[in-house]
């Protein structure tokens, strides 16, 4: 038998449990938001396996992913945050009412915040997985470059991030070997970096290799190259391997409904909002130029403010603006627009005209642009007319004696004319 789901209603759903979800609904939740995390794993994300992060503000002597985590989700709940383990199975975001399904639950929500994180391209070789994050293999030089200090290390990879992030680790470093595909010289960096690791001392190049396996115990103690050329197998003691080979967004489920990147990323605004009303992301999910824990809390602190203003905007622009019970009349005026402040009071007589048979809105861009989009009305002073719900016309001359003849035109419920 099909299963029987039980429907729960949200004001604002992040899905992702990460640094970024978690900031956010820290934010939702202290807006007074009723705010629901759905988090398939660990709650705190990939940050979780970091043993040590040291370039967190407000830690100067360092703290493991894990603790921090636990940190944010804490916060988050002593702002009434709620919390469901489990993966989502559906969305479905570009309606008023978004729908966020899992296995037995449909969840609906007026907001939603993509924090879905993602994760580092996976090599796949032998002993591979008994070595990641904290025992051996990262994927992040600015968390782990300082745990590396007087170390050897191995970098896998050639491209611009590799080259890079492999310079950086000298800092640290006693040495970093770098495993390059290519034959001797040739990387997929610029030329500049290029340039500069050849000419670093600590750097040392191993060329026509691959990654055969992974060798140690408790920790990571080698790395076995394949030399390409000829099939022989050697063995690279090191204390850490890096790599910096891609990430991989976790974005599978919102393909055809949010707009995605060719690598999977979801482009956002400086406001995280998405190509969909009501649709944030935030974090490492989200197309950016750097992922760390801090810009992460930095995506979600934006996703959740802007998602409380999303909300607090909606039910202005569908309960007073729109409102259904009498024509209505809307100013879209600008305070720091000289025509626009000068008009306000032929707005206020006009309004004293008609009190009890027209209904007077007011939208100051500088406070509510995003309803000055939602209106069609974005530039301004303007004015927009509205009738049982709905938008019926619009205008930017600034005529009283056609104001009222609009507004004449609506009472008795005709069509205003209003051309420019």
């Amino acid at each position: 038998m099909p299963i029987t789901k039980d429907h729960q209603y949200y004001d604002l759903v992040v899905i992702g449990g990460g640094p970024a979800g978690l900031t956010a609904a820290l934010y939702g939740g202290r807006a007074r938001l009723k705010t629901l995390v759905i988090e398939k794993g660990l709650i705190g994300g990939l940050a979780t396996y970091t043993n040590e992060i040291a370039n967190y503000p407000g830690f100067p002597e360092g703290i493991t992913g894990l603790e921090l985590a636990r940190k944010f989700e804490k916060q988050a709940r002593h702002f009434g945050a709620e919390f469901k383990n489990t993966p989502v199975k559906r969305v479905d975001l570009g309606g008023r009412d978004k729908i966020i399904e899992t296995f037995r639950t449909v969840y609906h929500a007026k907001a939603v915040i993509i924090a879905t994180g993602g994760k580092p391209r996976l090599l796949g070789a032998p002993g591979e997985e008994a070595f990641l994050y904290d025992k051996g293999i990262s994927f992040c030089a600015t968390c782990d470059a300082a745990s590396c200090k007087d170390k050897v290390v191995m970098v896998i990879g050639s491209g611009d991030a590799a080259v890079e992030e492999g310079l950086f680790l000298t800092k640290f470093a006693s040495k970093v070997i770098m495993s390059v595909i290519h034959e001797e010289g040739h990387m997929d960096a610029n030329a500049a970096a290029q340039a500069d690791a050849m000419r670093e001392p600590k750097m040392e190049f191993r060329w026509n290799t691959v990654v055969d396996h992974f060798e140690g115990g408790e920790r990571l103690e080698a790395v076995i190259l394949k030399d390409t050329s000829n099939g022989e197998l050697v063995p690279v003691p090191v204390d850490r391997c890096f790599y910096f080979i891609g990430y991989l967004p976790a974005t599978e489920l919102f393909q055809g409904q949010v707009t995605l990147t060719e690598r999977g990323y979801i482009p956002t605004n400086t406001r995280m909002q998405t190509n969909l009303d009501g649709v944030f992301a935030a974090g490492d999910v989200r197309q950016t130029c750097l992922r760390q824990v801090a810009t992460a809390v930095g995506d979600g602190a934006i996703a959740g403010f802007e998602a409380e203003r999303y909300i607090a905007e909606l039910d202005v622009f569908e309960n007073q603006l729109l409102q259904c019970e009498l024509p209505g009349m809307i100013y879209v005026y600008s305070p720091i627009d000289e025509r626009s402040r000068d008009f306000l009071p032929t707005i206020r007589e006009i309004e004293r005209h008609y009190a009890g048979r027209v209904r007077l809105g007011l939208v100051d861009t500088y406070k509510g642009e995003c309803l000055a989009a939602r209106l069609g009305a974005v530039d301004t002073p303007s004015l927009v007319f509205t009738q049982d719900g709905k938008v019926v016309a619009k205008t930017r001359v600034l005529d009283p004696d056609r104001i009222e003849r609009a507004l004449d035109a609506l009472v008795d419920h005709r069509e205003p004319e209003l051309a420019e």
